[in-house]
């Protein structure tokens, strides 16, 4: 190309591969370390040729590791349509989901959803959140620090997980996972 050539923007549709499939979904992926490693240190060329196909491509995150998956035929049937996330989109859908309140309390807590998103700082229903289903309050937290001597901070410490048993909203979350276990596999 001469430096007096004129760089167009493309102007035809970009060709759809014919030595994979691709696969789309949610952007919010949990990944295996033998799954990463195959990305990383992969024994065949799929994972590289795809990481150069998805580089100038829109909302890749929501399709390169699908794709990948779903394409190797030792991970294809590993795969487990759930993203555990609760969020609520406009009619029609935007870019970003609703910012959640207490009026998603309820639908929030039964989707047995373990993450929600998009919330805003100090929301009411952030503390509701923490008092009905962590059964945590700042009160309370207070309270126990000042008995014990300790300053409020301590409350966010983590003691030994060994010790914890799951509540309703544990089971009810062990119980959604083992559903969604059930369905692998790639269509």
């Amino acid at each position: 190309m001469d430096r007096n050539s004129e760089i167009l923007p493309a102007t035809e549709p970009r060709q759809m591969p014919d030595a994979f499939k691709i696969f789309t979904g949610s952007p919010w992926v949990i990944l295996s370390r033998n799954f990463t490693e195959h990305c990383v240190h992969g024994w065949d060329n799929l994972p590289r040729k795809l990481l150069m196909y998805f580089a100038n491509t829109a909302y890749s995150m929501e399709s390169y590791f699908q794709t990948v998956i779903c394409n190797s035929s030792k991970f294809r049937n590993t795969t487990v349509n759930g993203d555990l996330r609760y969020f609520v989109w406009d009619e029609p859908p935007g870019l970003e989901p609703l910012v959640l309140d207490e009026s998603h309390f309820d639908d929030m807590v039964n989707s047995s959803a373990a993450f929600a998103r998009r919330f805003v700082d100090d929301s009411p229903v952030l503390k509701k959140i923490d008092k009905e289903i962590l059964n945590r309050s700042s009160a309370v937290c207070a309270s126990f620090s000042r008995r014990r001597g300790m300053d409020v901070d301590s409350c966010s410490k983590w003691g030994d997980v060994n010790v914890l048993r799951p509540a309703h909203a544990g089971e009810q979350l062990r119980r959604f996972i083992s559903e969604i276990s059930q369905t692998r596999g790639c269509s």
